[in-house]
């Protein structure tokens, strides 16, 4: 009888039941919060900030405040640091070191917290418990990175302890996933850009390492090798 056969299937069979085991896990970790963003509650714990607030209301917030431009992807980033600025109403912020807030299309879409060692949650387990009352999260946490995470409808929460104190990021998943899309598209067009230089009235293809021997201040870019041609430029020898 082909023993050794039997007992490989039976192996296989205890590595599938295994991983699928696994995986039952990992799955009942993920969260299972089915809070959206507009529901969290004004907790005392965020100092008025939540997200998709607008420069104004953020400005109306703290007048202290200042945003820098946006870069091309519609993404600006700014902070606060109401421990150490003397300008801050210590009481409005109490126990607050450091607050940044990340905004997309001027909208706030990531806000990040770090309280001092003195906050009133001093451990990591009492924060989560604490901040979930706060927050009406009411599902399982999950361990990452040295913290704990939890994901909802178009959020995620990261906590963790940072230089003695706790801290929290609320992210809209959303807005990461139309800043991934606009870096990608630009990537992509990146690719496509023809470089060409002006001494010489040649151009280079983007996957023409040449490129690389023409000087920054003798480069022309055109959006394809067809624009770059009614210009009078011609292919380099090296790309052809």
């Amino acid at each position: 009888m082909p023993v050794l056969p039997i007992l490989k299937d039976n192996q296989i069979l205890r590595l599938f039941l295994a991983a699928l085991f696994s995986v039952s896990i990992v799955s009942a970790q993920q969260s299972n919060c089915s809070l959206r963003p507009d529901r969290l509650p004004d907790a005392s714990e965020l100092r008025g900030f939540h997200l998709g607030m607008t420069y104004d209301q953020v400005k109306a917030r703290v007048p202290q405040i200042r945003f820098g431009h946006a870069d091309e992807f519609g993404v600006s980033k700014t902070s606060i640091s109401p421990f150490f600025d003397p300008r801050f109403d210590k009481a409005s912020f109490a126990d607050v070191r450091t607050v940044s807030l990340d905004f997309l299309d001027g909208q706030l879409v990531t806000l990040w917290i770090g309280y001092e060692s003195t906050f009133k949650w001093k451990t990591l387990d009492e924060f989560v418990a604490g901040i979930s009352k706060s927050l009406n999260l009411t599902a399982e946490w999950a361990a990452k990175r040295g913290g704990r995470q939890l994901s909802c409808e178009g959020f995620s929460v990261f906590v963790s302890m940072i230089g003695g104190g706790p801290s929290i990021r609320i992210t809209d998943e959303a807005a990461q996933e139309i800043i991934a899309a606009r870096r990608e598209a630009a990537a992509a067009a990146a690719e496509l850009i023809v470089i060409g230089d002006k001494t010489t009235r040649l151009y280079y293809p983007p996957v023409c390492s040449a490129v690389a021997n023409v000087a920054e201040s003798n480069r022309v870019t055109f959006k394809d090798k067809d624009e770059a041609e009614k210009a009078g430029y011609k292919i380099a020898k090296d790309c052809q």
